[in-house]
């Protein structure tokens, strides 16, 4: 006879599960509280629809925070098998010049999403709508519409704090503490961060981008572009450093991060370029002789003093390590993704809550952090995978 499996929750790490899960041995139901699934998943892919990141192993797995709660479930599914898999269900993708896996040019989020539900068709996978999830009662789950389900197991995949227009409002950590199961605040990730900007310098560069620069923070370098906007700054370049930032805003409420404004040159080269320039003023010594944007040479003036910015040697290391003062962050629903939830170390190895045998937890509902690029659509598929292996082997 069939064991039954409840998934809660439609995202991605719940449609690889289903996907996944042998239909011989397991009769599988997806309850989601909204009207249709993955409509995280359909939101993310209108910013650029990476699905992946064609990066190797071990440096994939080094992008996670912590890595090591990734390493098996990504030895499991890596990123090869996951570009394999795609094409067995009719999508092909390719690797751009960034290194990140996309669908082949005309294929829209909802194609591959529908090629995923058509999968679940296939194998029997029931999927029942408007069905929000409000708890335990004894030990069975609790929906708004006070249905009782009885399952051998269940899977919570219910998302992490950010979006709240997807379904993904990070409303059930109380539930999960009325279990003894302690969870952590909701941090935004992968998102903007306050920048106090002068008016002036804003009316002149909102909106523009910083190209070919690196950022520092705490000893982590990420190279990438940024966008300066009115609230602060954003982009893949800041992204990255998003577990160094907050780390910071825990102990300080604020951080800072180092502009390296030309990562090709050392501070001896630009100050040699500087003073040996044929250019009349100094401006124009950084902008044609040392190839600095006009938002770059306006980054300089804004944050040194007048002394600062005609000393070649000082000027010459600010431009190598120009300190932003980031005194925010943006809110909790315009992030990306998010961290906290669930602990990490209240899950074994296959992500099954220690306190609750036979109650799994998946996504971005765990505490876990990736930078964008792929790494987090990764993870989830990842982790669906891994578990349902496990699963089937029982």
């Amino acid at each position: 006879m069939k064991k039954s499996i409840a998934i809660i929750g439609g995202g991605p790490s719940a449609l690889s599960l289903a996907c996944f899960l042998d239909p011989d041995k397991y009769q599988v139901t997806i309850y989601e509280k909204n009207k249709a699934t993955g409509r995280k998943f359909l939101v993310a892919g209108k910013g650029g629809f990476n699905l992946s990141h064609s990066e190797e192993p071990p440096n994939f797995i080094n992008k996670y925070t912590p890595p090591s709660f990734l390493k098996e479930a990504f030895n499991h599914f890596d990123n090869k098998q996951f570009r394999k898999w795609l094409t067995q269900i009719g999508i092909q993708t390719y690797i751009g010049s960034s290194k990140k896996i996309f669908p082949e040019k005309g294929t829209k989020p909802i194609d591959v999403l529908n090629a995923i539900l058509q999968q679940l068709e296939d194998r029997k996978t029931k999927i029942l709508f408007g069905y929000n999830w409000m708890g335990w009662k004894d030990q069975s789950p609790l929906f708004e519409n006070k249905e009782l389900i009885n399952s051998d197991i269940t899977v919570f995949a219910l998302g992490g704090g950010s979006w709240k227009i997807t379904g993904s409002d990070g409303g059930w950590t109380n539930y999960f503490e009325s279990k003894n199961i302690k969870t952590n605040p909701f941090q935004a990730v992968n998102c903007a961060y306050e920048v106090k900007w002068s008016s002036d310098f804003l009316k002149s560069y909102e909106g523009t981008p910083l190209k070919n620069i690196a950022v520092n923070c705490d000893g982590k370098q990420q190279k990438g572009e940024l966008v300066i906007t009115k609230f602060g700054l954003e982009g893949n370049g800041i992204y990255a450093l998003s577990p160094q930032i907050q780390k910071q805003f825990t102990i300080a409420k604020q951080a800072t991060v180092f502009l390296d404004l030309k990562p090709t040159l050392t501070v001896q080269k630009i100050e040699s370029v500087l003073q040996t320039s044929n250019e009349k003023n100094l401006s124009s010594k950084l902008r044609n002789s040392l190839k600095l944007q006009g938002n770059q040479v306006a980054l300089l003036k804004h944050f040194t003093t007048k002394e600062e910015f005609i000393d070649a040697k000082i000027l010459s290391e600010k431009i190598k390590a120009l300190p932003i003062l980031l005194s925010a962050t943006a809110p909790l629903d315009e992030a990306i993704s998010t961290t906290g939830g669930i602990p990490l170390e209240a899950v074994n190895q296959y992500f099954e809550l220690k306190n609750l045998p036979n109650n799994y937890c998946l996504g971005e509902m765990l505490d876990w952090n990736a930078p964008t690029g792929g790494y987090l659509l990764q993870a989830c598929f990842s982790m669906g995978a891994y578990l349902a292996h496990h699963l089937n082997s029982k």
